[in-house]
């Protein structure tokens, strides 16, 4: 997340609005990372064709700020498996240096994905995962090793699935050297098969377990973890699952940290008996993100390709992110959203705006829930008529100005007033329009919105116009 800059050139947006090319290879993998979950099709590129991209970008910059970059999407946007192909890259761009070690300990924070780091690897240098084991550096080796060491026998045992590559055999390919005694005794368990079955729901379920009982031991126990107290609310309601007991934890939020604010949106409509409480919770979250000072006006791309799902096997829109990332902002905000109305198409000539319809709908002030539902349903999704709308914008009375978007304008795109003006860009499509002026944004996690006041307080502390 930084300021950028750049200049017009020919390239243009899907739509096809002038595109704002960008300063380097950074800029390029930023925007294709921080929204992107590895290999999903998005509404005008497919998964491959971004992986690649990705790819390419990684290639092009310094071991350092990939390894940073890979850091940041894992720990702070909490992406999973596109941190584990820019690993990848870095094991060879990276290789011979500490940072390739340090780097995979930081991204593999889950014993699964030691698994998953390897499939990635084998997959982008073209290998079968059996096959990997040539094609292994020094440092993803060691770095994988000394990941090996930080899990426990409930974490291994957890995680310990038939993937592509089994822990087992991960273990091998590694060379881990136990830490201990006890460590080597845990490691002989995990090549035997011979772990201590894990006290998760998963295993409850596929041992023949009430499920109702199941599900309410590990909720009283605190076993459950919040993601998977949402992804599994409708099976629990389903089954009978105590009611007191169910609502306690969702409002409880024991490890929501974590969780995204469009899990809350899957939720409530997944089980919307519930939805009072799983607003409640949503509404937590909102207190726990700093206000900010000021006039905001906050527009919320509301058009076609915002509509594109998040993954092949979610029914959550990047619409969704949007619309919850906008209903989580505290302070004095208006919130709009806009499409493409009063547009008109002729034939050969494309789209046409008739220059006395506004784009800009407003949304009522609400937040949570009601905020989300009031954004997605305030008008028809068209095109993305971007630039009429931040031009409309600019007219309205305000200090700040953040623009939630996967930029894909059909209109020219005009400079901010303001001098406090961000792009949210919650796609991976390759060229965008939120530089210059711009302080440009990637992501779609509430980490997008802490880092706005973070940034102004580094700017008020420093004397910078923002």
């Amino acid at each position: 997340m930084k300021l950028n800059t750049g200049s017009r050139s020919g390239e243009r947006t899907h739509e096809g609005a002038p595109a704002v090319p960008y300063l380097g290879a950074e800029q390029r993998l930023r925007r294709s990372v921080m929204a992107c979950l590895l290999w999903e099709q998005q509404f005008y590129e497919d998964g491959a064709s971004i992986a690649d991209r990705i790819g390419e970008a990684a290639r092009r910059v310094p071991a350092a700020t990939l390894a940073a970059i890979a850091i940041e999407a894992r720990t702070v946007h909490n992406l999973r498996h596109v941190p584990l192909l820019l690993v990848s890259v870095l094991a060879e761009t990276g290789k011979g240096t500490p940072i390739v070690q340090d780097t995979v300990v930081r991204v593999v924070q889950r014993a699964d994905e030691i698994g998953e780091l390897l499939a990635v690897h084998a997959h982008r240098c073209g290998v079968s995962p059996k096959a990997v084991k040539p094609v292994l550096t020094h440092g993803l080796r060691k770095g994988l090793a000394r990941a090996f060491r930080s899990f426990d026998e409930y974490q291994l045992a957890k995680w310990d699935r038939g993937g592509v590559i089994k822990l087992r055999d991960a273990l091998f390919l590694c060379h881990a050297k136990p830490a201990d005694d006890d460590q080597a005794a845990l490691w002989k368990r995990l090549i035997d098969g011979e772990l201590a079955t894990p006290d998760t729901w998963e295993v409850g379920l596929s041992t023949g377990g009430d499920k109702r009982e199941t599900f309410e031991r590990l909720l009283r126990e605190g076993k459950l973890g919040y993601l998977a107290l949402l992804r599994n609310l409708r099976t629990m309601t389903e089954v009978g699952v105590d009611p007191d007991v169910l609502c306690g934890a969702i409002l409880a939020r024991k490890g929501a940290q974590r969780v995204l604010p469009f899990r809350y949106v899957a939720a409530a409509r997944a089980c919307p008996q519930l939805e009072p409480e799983i607003d409640q919770a949503l509404a937590a979250a909102i207190a726990d993100m700093p206000p900010l000072p000021g006039r905001t006006i906050m527009l919320v791309d509301v058009s076609g390709s915002m509509r594109s799902k998040l993954s092949s096997r979610s029914d959550l829109t990047r619409m969704d992110a949007a619309a919850a990332l906008a209903s989580i902002v505290r302070g004095d905000v208006r919130v709009f959203s806009f499409s493409a109305r009063g547009c008109s198409w002729a034939p050969g000539k494309g789209r046409s705006h008739d220059g006395t319809t506004p784009v800009l709908v407003e949304v009522p002030p609400r937040r949570g829930m009601a905020g989300v539902d009031a954004v997605i349903g305030s008008q028809e999704h068209g095109g993305t008529m971007l630039g009429q709308a931040i031009r409309e914008a600019n007219d309205l009375p305000h200090d700040r100005l953040i623009v939630i978007t996967d930029e894909q304008s059909h209109d020219p795109v005009p400079d901010p007033v303001a001098d406090r003006a961000y792009m949210i860009n919650v796609a991976s499509a390759r060229n965008g329009v939120g530089y210059g002026r711009w302080t440009r944004i990637d992501g779609f996690s509430e980490s997008v919105l802490r880092f706005i006041v973070a940034h102004e307080e580094r700017d008020d502390q420093t004397g910078s116009p923002g």
